[in-house]
């Protein structure tokens, strides 16, 4: 009799934990999978402005697929972001590549800039996880024959050769001096200058070098100003480049100064002041008016943040669809399925029609040139890329 109160009992158990069990996979099946999507950036540091910028359009993105309801080989599908701040610093980034690795991410978007995309893409590539970056413009990024590296804009030898082609026709120049950061982004992008405006029969009477965390031009400054150029050309961030434009102007320098993407931003404009009128500077991709619902975006990310857009938050947004739609495609979130359609991407963003090309390189780069008028970036030309 005991025996069968034991059996009895155990039999009563075993049909309750069958019913949790069916229980819980129901609540499973309700709710969903959860994916998460790493995002890498410079969160802390000089130019943390446009990490938070990126991360930014990152989460709006993600919040915009939770409503949207993704679903995936008939699995309703919630997605999370798995941020880190890689400082803007190639070391930090490679370890934090790792950890989003680790954490079980199924893409990457990121890293900002081109001297910690690189080393990272290395950590993707060996994981099989896709890495689109919405800013990183060296060449290199996408040379080396990865097939998990992706680029959401123009990289620097499209842009360089456009704003050397602009300095000689549209300004008339003769004469440049060189200045960058000694960054991937900021020395490739002035080499890529330097050759188109030799090109294009300019003459670079100096090239000098200063750092990322600098705030003191003036002995740079100084060397240059005996030259007399009538354009100084910095490769680099916003961060050096407002003080710099502050520092010509107490010197006296009459030079124009000109840059490149990372300097076409509402951050240079506040910390240069007034001494950034006349500057001019190079963007990736078409302006802001001609992009699709970006009026939207900018109304929908200043309500969600309370900060203005800064310059790549559109293209952060894009690339987390972007990565979406190829799940889509692919019928499912694992990388190893998935990977293969995010090269074959034909998607109407906000930024515009995005494809990439074999080498991950988006098809059809598009470069814009602005001046600094009256605290405002205005539109000077617009050049489709090839």
């Amino acid at each position: 009799m005991e025996q069968l109160k034991i059996f009895s009992g155990l039999t009563v158990l075993a049909l309750a934990l069958t019913a949790c069990g069916q229980q819980d996979k129901a609540a499973t099946s309700a709710a969903g999978v959860t994916v998460k999507i790493g995002q890498a950036s410079p969160l802390s540091g000089p130019i943390s402005h446009l990490g938070k910028d990126v991360e930014n359009g990152a989460r709006l993105a993600i919040d915009d697929l939770n409503k949207e309801g993704v679903v995936i080989n008939g699995q309703k599908v919630r997605f999370e972001l798995e941020s880190v701040d890689d400082q803007g610093d190639p070391k930090v980034a490679t370890q934090m590549a790792q950890r989003l690795v680790d954490s079980g991410v199924v893409g990457v978007v990121g890293h900002l800039n081109s001297g910690t995309s690189i080393p990272a893409s290395k950590i993707y590539s060996d994981a099989g996880i896709p890495q689109i970056t919405p800013s990183a413009t060296n060449p290199a990024f996408t040379a080396q024959g990865y097939k998990t590296t992706f680029r959401m804009i123009a990289n620097d030898v499209q842009q360089g050769s456009a704003m050397g082609k602009f300095a000689a026709d549209s300004l008339h120049a003769k004469t440049v001096a060189i200045i960058d950061d000694r960054t991937a982004y900021g020395q490739g992008l002035a080499d890529e200058f330097e050759k188109a405006a030799k090109a294009n029969g300019i003459t670079v009477v100096k090239r000098e070098f200063t750092t990322n965390n600098a705030t003191d031009f003036t002995a740079i400054l100084t060397a240059i100003k005996a030259s007399q150029p009538e354009l100084i050309y910095y490769g680099g961030m916003d961060a050096q480049a407002g003080p710099m434009a502050k520092q010509m102007k107490r010197l006296g320098l009459k030079s124009k100064l000109i840059g490149g993407d990372s300097i076409q931003t509402p951050e240079f404009m506040k910390l240069a002041g007034e001494a950034a009128e006349g500057s001019y500077a190079s963007a990736c991709g078409v302006p802001r008016e001609k992009m699709a619902g970006f009026a939207d975006f900018e109304n929908r990310f200043k309500a969600s943040f309370n900060v203005p857009v800064q310059v790549f938050a559109p293209y952060e947004y894009d690339a987390v669809k972007i990565l979406v739609d190829a799940m889509k495609r692919a019928g499912s979130t694992d990388p190893k399925r998935y990977l293969p359609e995010v090269g074959k991407t034909s998607f109407a963003g906000i930024t515009g029609q995005i494809a990439f090309d074999d080498k991950g390189d988006i098809k059809h780069g598009t470069i814009t040139v602005y001046q600094a008028r009256a605290g405002k970036w205005e539109v000077v030309s617009t050049t489709d890329g090839q």
